[in-house]
């Protein structure tokens, strides 16, 4: 019985992680390199989102992003236009991807995530 527990802990905190790590379908995911590329390219329709703390945008911020942490993006996501493409960045793309599952769910198409998030930006 113990091993039936063991196993069934372990299939579902390897789910958890596995649902983590891997991109909602629909999300892209792209380099830093490409990200600067394209913040560079910068179009009115590109939205550039930094999910990352107040004081963790404060202290490291780039040029180009609005910070919207991720506690407060359900609300705020208002703000954005859904039909415009969102390029989301956290600390290491944990967070981000979290965000971008949380805009998928309220309807926003068009969502790209940067792989490694600033920790891989330089």
């Amino acid at each position: 019985m113990d091993t039936i527990i063991t196993v069934l802990l372990v299939g579902i905190a390897i789910y958890f992680i596995v649902k983590t790590i891997i991109p909602p379908k629909g999300v892209e995911q792209i380099s830093p390199e490409e990200a600067k590329e394209k913040l560079r390219n910068k179009k009115k329709a590109d939205q550039f989102v930094d999910v990352r703390t107040p004081g963790e945008y404060n202290r490291n911020q780039i040029k180009g992003f609005n910070n919207i942490p991720l506690q407060s993006l359900k609300s705020a996501s208002s703000e954005l236009d859904s039909s415009k493409e969102v390029v989301l960045l956290c600390q290491s793309g944990t967070r981000s991807m979290a965000a971008a599952r949380l805009l998928k769910k309220q309807g926003f198409t068009h969502i790209t995530n940067i792989r490694g998030g600033i920790n891989a930006w330089n």
